[in-house]
């Protein structure tokens, strides 16, 4: 694989880490896996968490949106300080915090201890996810090598997602849930010492004095309290509707305010012309779309196994196992496609796959057979979510410059944290909007409790096949047949002419 020539080494010349292109890809890829990792492990353990914790089962999703919105809200200030900062330092600075604030969760006494700490880790990760895929895309020229590097990212960061479920379990029932975070804290540390010997430090040709903390505060604020807005529909406890209604009018207004920030900043978050190349454009609203559905498959389907199939930790866990394998396979197979067949075709066989499968799960009764009802919808779904994670990342990244890496990169993670918050959210929001007719009708008649539970995660999956089925009306309507084309020597400013389309 050749790499970018303006990737500096730990002494500033030329050679070291930045000609060990494999080894950079491994180490970033590391990285990468921690961070998509976290966002579905802890999903298996939510029953085991919400007993010993005491947390209501509306306010379990909090313990995933919170990592999820935390991340999103700080992705494009943590890209746009690594374009200027170095994208090594910043990976080292969130591999160390991320480390620190697993230790903390893992020692945690009580729910909020557990959801604060779980934002720390989320701000963590927004330093590792930015930095790692920044420094992907500027050591590997656009083309086939770029290509090739984005689909190993793509494919791990579907496999993390799958095999976070699997190790959640295994860790649950063997020593304990509190595992789940302790076995980050050796892993980040490692991995900060070791950093400069790996990879070279990056920065871009052409550095800004400042930085949008306005626009971030907004920004972050504002999808919070969406979100926060939206499971207080669905909370248990009397919330004053002026609470929910205002709640939903600020967040709003924070969202706006963060557009008009934007326009007007000296060194915005995200410069407005970068939208005006087609695919990247389409590719973020496909990333919402896409991990929305994964999230709430992973986050419903768990508690669906758990509490009304009555499966153990250790067997959720292992049930994704097929899910997991597939998703490799599919990984694999885009990989070598994408290099022949246009990323978009890829993308709309794989969304196809991933939104079959989310109805197969809607349709699974209260009874269900592993064999039987989940296996071939986690079969669906597996090869779908592979096909779609590497062409929806070569897809981001068509037509992107270096000097663009810090802001695409910074973009497309945030898309899919916050794809992944506000999808699980709405799916919660629908899903636990009866829920008090189910806990009162299953306390009357204790027989009818499954069939209630399973009303109410049904709803849930069929909200994941509408996610998934606007993604792929997005892709088949939006998204161009982009062909990689290798980056042009003449510099090109944000919001160029997009890639080469047909």
């Amino acid at each position: 694989m050749s790499v970018h020539q303006s990737v500096n080494t730990p002494g500033g010349k030329s050679g070291g880490p930045a000609r060990r292109p494999g080894l950079i890809l491994a180490f970033l890829c590391v990285a990468g896996f921690m961070t998509f990792l976290d966002v579905s492990i802890v999903n298996v353990a939510l029953p085991t968490v919400e007993d010993e914790l005491d947390i209501s089962q509306t306010a379990l999703p909090y313990v995933v949106t919170t990592y999820a919105t935390i991340l999103g809200g700080f992705l494009l200030l943590t890209g746009r300080l690594g374009d200027n900062l170095g994208r090594r330092k910043m990976l080292q600075t969130g591999l160390v915090l991320f480390a620190v604030t697993s230790l903390i969760a893992g020692l945690s006494q009580n729910a909020a201890m557990l959801i604060l700490s779980r934002g720390g880790q989320g701000l963590g990760a927004a330093f590792m996810a930015t930095s790692a895929l920044s420094l992907l895309a500027s050591n590997f020229e656009e083309g086939p090598e770029r290509n090739k590097a984005l689909g190993a990212w793509g494919a791990l960061s579907g496999i993390a997602a799958v095999a976070g479920v699997m190790l959640g379990g295994l860790l649950t029932d063997g020593p304990g849930w509190r595992w789940i975070f302790f076995v980050n804290v050796p892993i980040g540390l490692i991995g900060a010492l070791v950093a400069p010997a790996l990879v070279g430090e990056s920065k871009a040709d052409s550095r800004r004095g400042s930085f949008d903390f306005a626009g971030t505060l907004a920004l972050t604020a504002g999808l919070i309290l969406l979100i926060f807005s939206l499971g207080q529909t669905v909370d248990d406890s009397s919330v004053p509707q002026a609470r929910i209604y205002g709640g939903f009018a600020l967040a709003a207004v924070l969202l706006v305010a963060f557009v008009f920030i934007e326009r007007r900043a000296k060194a915005p978050l995200i410069p407005l012309g970068i939208f005006r190349r087609p695919s990247l454009r389409s590719a973020n609203i496909i990333a919402i779309l896409l991990i929305g559905t994964v999230v709430t498959l992973f986050f419903f389907a768990s508690l669906f196994m758990q509490q009304v199939l009555e499966f153990t930790a250790i067997e959720t866990g292992m049930a994704y196992v097929p899910l997991a394998l597939l998703t490799g396979v599919g990984a694999g197979i885009a990989s070598n496609v994408v290099t022949k067949v246009p990323a978009k075709i890829v993308l709309l066989v794989g969304l196809t796959l991933a939104g079959t499968g989310m109805v197969l799960l809607w349709r699974a009764p209260s009874d269900s057979s592993y064999w039987v009802d989940l296996l071939p919808a986690f079969a669906l779904l597996g090869i779908g979510l592979g096909l779609s994670f590497v062409s929806l990342q070569i897809s981001a990244f068509a037509g992107i410059k270096e000097e663009e890496a810090g802001v695409a990169s910074g973009l497309i993670n945030t898309s899919q944290e916050i794809g992944g918050a506000l999808g699980l959210a709405v799916a919660a929001t629908w899903a636990f909007r009866n829920i008090a007719e189910m806990e009162a009708k299953a306390a009357s008649d204790p027989s009818l409790a499954a069939a209630a539970r399973t009303d109410v995660f049904h709803d849930a999956f069929l909200v994941g096949a509408t996610f998934a089925a606007a993604a792929f009306l997005v892709t088949l309507v939006l998204l161009p047949l982009t062909k990689s084309e290798p980056a042009s020597e003449e510099p090109q400013a944000v919001g160029a002419d997009a890639p080469t389309t047909s």
